[in-house]
């Protein structure tokens, strides 16, 4: 569905919100009810005339970006992206940092003050990250992020390889030991029936992580602390014993 065709669905949204008929829009247009009501009707092309959208704003007395922005909110949130949005991502180091940012619901001041970037730099990836799709940039440099709950980096795509390439090996170096810390290995075999059932578990822990992790965007950044989650669970052997296999 088009950006155009969706701001024909705003305004009927609209129109039925405010209890106003085609009749008396038609009037306040200059129009014939028909006209109104065929122009709504079959607008499926996208080619609805932008001089017509900000009569019918100004006829219910609603601003264009306020219409637009409703268009915006009403997008389907992206649960993975293409290859060539990850691909622009691990392109630019910077712009991936940003984007991990975003993610965790930072704000530009946070950035720039955790990181050596200036407020313009900043500014100008998160333009960069607008235009790539996973966020909506507002004015005063706030966002919406486009991604859905359910989001996930591609399984083999180049996000997922640059974190196998550059921060596997880093984030295991660590010795887990701090009283906020724990590193579970755990082996076993279990029916190939209960085994989807501990992986739905596995996502709700990981939904919990994020759901506190925006609970606490509320507290002063001093009483919180930056924590990674790394939930796993796959069919597995250790090469090295595999090896030694008859």
């Amino acid at each position: 569905m088009t950006s155009s065709i969706q701001l024909v669905h705003e305004i009927k949204r609209e129109l039925k919100a405010s209890g106003m008929t085609y009749a008396l829009l038609a009037q306040k247009l200059g129009m014939a009810e028909s006209s109104v009501k065929r122009m709504l009707a079959t607008n499926t092309k996208g080619d609805l005339p932008l001089s017509k959208v900000d009569a019918m704003c100004r006829a219910l007395k609603i601003d264009f970006a306020e219409l637009a922005r409703c268009v915006a909110d009403s997008q389907p949130l992206v649960t993975e992206l293409t290859l060539e949005q990850e691909r622009s991502l691990v392109g630019n180091l910077k712009l991936m940092l940003v984007a991990i940012c975003v993610l965790s619901s930072w704000t530009l001041e946070q950035m720039t003050t955790e990181y050596r970037m200036s407020v313009a730099e900043c500014t100008g990836l998160l333009a960069r990250l607008d235009r790539i799709g996973i966020i909506t940039l507002r004015p005063m440099n706030r966002y919406t992020l486009k991604l859905a709950k359910t989001f996930k980096w591609r399984a083999h795509g180049p996000v997922m390889q640059f974190f196998r390439e550059h921060a596997v090996l880093d984030y295991f170096a660590g010795g887990f030991d701090a009283a906020s810390e724990g590193l579970l290995l755990v082996h076993g075999q279990v029916s190939k029936a209960h085994a989807p059932e501990f992986l739905e578990r596995l996502q709700r822990v990981a939904q919990d992580f994020a759901n506190q992790h925006l609970a606490d965007q509320k507290l002063k950044p001093e009483q919180r602390e930056g924590y990674t989650l790394l939930l796993a669970m796959r069919q597995w052997e250790f090469s090295v014993f595999a090896a030694l296999k008859r």
